[in-house]
């Protein structure tokens, strides 16, 4: 796949990108370059290459998945305008 002149004009202007003329060519160029690329990682054989999410195999620490509220309720409604029960209260949006 390559890219004309026209192609980097017309993907610039829906972009909306002010693209000087004298910069179209390089542009052109440059995007031929990265597609050209791209063309050659299709070409490297990934049969039986497990996917990976990371270079590097690592395992992240885990902790119990517990609910905690901090056991400082009445300091956070404090910061409230209004509360009642221990819950915000605020204007209904919903009718």
């Amino acid at each position: 796949m390559t890219v004309s002149n026209d192609d980097v004009r017309k993907v610039a202007k829906l972009a909306r990108i002010a693209l000087p003329e004298d910069q179209v060519e390089p542009m052109t160029k440059e995007l031929n370059g990265i597609l050209n690329w791209i063309e050659q990682l299709g070409e490297v054989d990934v049969d039986g290459v497990e996917p990976m999410t990371s270079v590097v195999h690592t395992t992240l620490p885990m902790r119990d998945d517990e609910i905690t509220d901090g056991n400082i309720r009445d300091k956070v409604l404090a910061n409230a305008p209004r509360s009642e029960d221990g819950f915000f209260v605020v204007p209904k949006v919903v009718e």
